[in-house]
């Protein structure tokens, strides 16, 4: 799974980041980060988790 991000759309809300933290992050410059782009197969649950609880759609995720 490959995690990609609209930035363009994403507000930075750190609602992802509540659903997976190691994987996304909201740092005090207030825009998302994503820490891994390619994260290990047993976070995909808290990865699929987060890009549903997106609510501008800015979270995509993609087969390898």
């Amino acid at each position: 799974m490959r995690v990609r991000v609209d930035f363009d759309s994403c507000d930075s809300n750190g609602l992802c980041a509540a659903e997976a933290p190691t994987v996304f992050e909201v740092r005090d410059d207030d825009f998302l980060y994503v820490l891994q782009e390619n994260p290990p197969q047993e976070l995909w649950p808290e990865v699929t988790r987060a890009a549903n609880a997106c609510p501008k759609f800015a979270i995509t995720l993609e087969d390898r």
